[in-house]
């Protein structure tokens, strides 16, 4: 399987595979940059249909994460790790202390916590064979309520940029995903008065956000070509492609999901179409933000503080956009590669102390 050759490769500091054969695990992490501190980012267990596949998530999501803390001005880089199993039937204690073992041989210079399907109980578990696992499942640990906020407050950013209203009432919001973010960035949006239309492939959760937010159901697969203000995807990457973006009927693309933009040409492509585009790892920063401030000391009144800060860098970014004429994924990777674009990465010895 070609790792330097893949087109998500992007100078990857390590990209290392292991298996456990006795628990069943195979998993791989991918280290992006340690230049900030320690590369911190998510466990994510999904049932890919090929290892080529895991390989290209990992990779994309692991650069992610570099942007996102440098773009947040947070003290580490950005990793990922990837687990290649349904984790509804595949998902088991020695499976995660495994995965917990495999952490802990990188001496914290990757450190992990909940994604998608991974929770903060799974990080408990991960606990038992590592200190290096972040999230709690006493509270404190969910960082999903933390990146509700922050893509609220994107939106916000969004919508005084392109409409030049402080006020997100009457405003349509198509929300694509109603899992742990989705659903709570509904409710944050009901409460200021957007009307929304909300999908999701659970449709228990639909009729619920229907029933709780006076939302207007519609298909999952069709969502982003309804006539709406925002267009708010909230599940898995790659929602803008070459087929969906001519479709999208909304006039701002602002959502949780990770890597939205299926390729980087897309970014210019929505600003061609005159359709603003909130980078999706500035806009979703909000759970490492809240991981960031993990420990004995945690506010969550300080976190929402810090994740606030959203809505100015996102204005920032808005603003660099229509000046230079770039669009607004390439001046958002500009000031997060001034934060972390340096000639060396911090000793190994540094992440265990």
């Amino acid at each position: 399987m070609p790792v330097f050759a893949s087109k998500d490769y992007d100078d990857h500091e390590d990209v290392i595979f292991h298996a456990d054969s006795t628990s069943g695990l195979k998993a791989i992490i991918a280290v992006h940059s340690t230049v900030r501190g320690p590369a911190l980012g998510g466990c994510r267990m999904w049932p890919y249909e090929t290892e080529q596949q895991a390989l290209s998530d990992v990779l994309r999501l692991s650069r992610g994460m570099t942007y996102k803390a440098a773009i947040s001005a947070l003290p580490f880089g950005g990793g990922k790790a990837v687990i290649i199993g349904d984790p509804r039937v595949d998902k088991s204690e020695a499976l995660l202390r495994a995965m917990g073992r495999f952490v802990d041989s990188l001496d914290g210079r990757y450190q992990t916590a909940e994604d998608v399907g991974t929770t903060v109980s799974d990080m408990d578990i991960l606990r038992k064979e590592t200190r290096f696992a972040h999230g709690f499942s006493d509270g404190t640990g969910n960082p999903s309520p933390a990146t509700a906020y922050g893509c609220f407050m994107g939106i916000h950013a969004a919508v005084k940029h392109r409409l030049a209203t402080d006020s997100l009432e009457g405003i349509k919001v198509a929300v694509q995903g109603l899992g742990n973010v989705g659903y709570r960035l509904c409710g944050y949006l009901a409460d200021a008065g957007a009307r929304l239309l909300v999908a999701d492939i659970n449709r228990a959760l639909v009729q619920k956000a229907a029933a709780e937010f006076a939302a207007t159901p519609v298909s999952a697969g069709r969502i982003h070509r309804h006539d709406a203000d925002v267009f708010s995807p909230c599940a898995l990457g790659a929602v803008i492609d070459d087929k969906t973006l001519p479709q999208i009927g909304a006039g701002i693309v602002a959502g949780s999901a990770n890597n939205q933009l299926a390729r980087p040409r897309h970014g210019a492509a929505l600003k061609e179409r005159g359709i603003l585009y909130a980078p999706d790892y500035v806009i979703n920063a909000g759970g490492l933000i809240d991981v960031a401030h993990e420990g004995r000391d945690y506010d969550p009144q300080k976190v929402l503080k810090q994740v606030a800060v959203i809505y100015d860098t996102l204005i920032d970014i808005f603003q660099r956009s229509d000046l230079e004429g770039l669009s607004t994924d390439v001046v958002a990777d500009h000031m997060a590669e001034e934060r972390f674009r340096k000639t060396h990465s911090w000793p190994r010895a540094a992440f265990a102390a």
